[in-house]
């Protein structure tokens, strides 16, 4: 390209000779200098004339910008709606997280409102603080989407895991009070004891024996019921307890009721605690009516006075039986 430049004042016409690339090069340079002029303008023309609401310019902004502002609407709800439903979602757990919490503390003995803070007067302050207060004041500082996203994700997992510890207490709780449900700790009938567990004088050959329960004297058809829950082992009869029923409670807990005139259980049903499972009696090798009662752990007999102590007596009993028997 070539261009010529003649003027009165000039002496001979003057020539620029330009090639491709140079060409290229000037337009480009007037791509960047008309783009960032106008970039100037937009900035300090026409959006001053958006804020301050210019009668005619602020109208054509409008109009050139109205796809960017609702493209930011947009991309505002958006967020709004996935925030939303993830707040949503944590007061889900928030309430389940209270509900298991009741539950465990009534497990724990513990009464709700004592894991739920110190309590406020009337004015919300908690009851017992001081009145004088003060100090200087730091005003919050403003976070972003994304400190907020990330103090949701981490509220979020905490209460997962709170969720998960919950479980796993309540989980823990229900089996020490289900192992304390399956503990012979209920007196099979309501009486006093008349022969205890221990060495004593036998009542036929008059020597000393080892009696391996507890007698309970009762009229005939007095109304045996079972010490625990458990599973009816057996119920039959044997030559020195007459017509007896043997409990199985489970880690190697044996309930056995002796002399009896009646039972109403068979091999193989599932009792409750104080169920009616059989009557008094005289079977088999007895003076007179009574109950005979045997605690056995792993087939060993145990003193069924620990175990009728109830609560954590009965429990320790239990424990100490099985650790001496392995």
């Amino acid at each position: 390209m070539q261009i010529l430049i003649t003027h009165g004042t000039l002496a001979r016409t003057r020539v620029l000779h330009f090639n491709r690339w140079q060409i290229g090069a000037m337009l480009v340079s007037l791509v960047a200098v008309l783009t960032l002029l106008s970039g100037t303008v937009y900035h300090f023309v026409f959006l001053k004339a958006a804020r301050e609401g210019w009668p005619v310019v602020s109208q054509i902004v409008r109009l050139v910008v109205r796809d960017e502002f609702a493209q930011r609407d947009r991309f505002m709800r958006e967020n709004l709606d996935v925030m939303a439903q993830k707040v949503g979602e944590m007061q889900a757990k928030l309430v389940k997280l209270e509900a298991m919490g009741d539950r465990v503390s009534g497990l724990a003995g513990v009464k709700p409102e004592e894991l739920r803070g110190a309590p406020r007067s009337s004015s919300g302050k908690p009851v017992g603080a001081s009145a004088g207060q003060g100090g200087p004041y730091i005003p919050p500082q403003a976070v972003t989407l994304e400190q907020l996203r990330g103090l949701v994700d981490s509220l979020d997992q905490s209460a997962d895991d709170s969720a998960d510890l919950f479980t796993l207490i309540e989980s823990r709780l229900l089996e020490s009070r289900l192992k304390a449900l399956m503990i012979p700790n209920s007196a099979p009938v309501n009486g006093t004891v008349g022969s205890g567990f221990g060495f004593r004088q036998d009542p036929f050959t008059g020597r000393s024996a080892l009696h391996t329960g507890l007698d309970f004297p009762a009229d005939v058809g007095t109304p045996i019921l079972a010490a625990a829950g458990g599973v009816v082992q057996s119920a039959e009869i044997h030559p020195a307890y007459g017509q007896m029923l043997e409990i199985d409670h489970g880690n190697g807990l044996v309930t056995r009721y002796a002399h009896t005139s009646k039972v109403f259980v068979r091999t193989g049903d599932i009792v409750k605690r104080g169920q009616l499972v059989a009557q008094v009696g005289n079977t088999g090798r007895s003076t007179g009516p009574h109950l005979h009662f045997e605690v056995l752990v792993e087939g060993v007999p145990q003193n069924p006075a620990r175990f009728l102590a109830g609560g954590e007596a009965a429990v320790a009993a239990a424990e100490k039986a099985g650790r001496a028997r392995h």
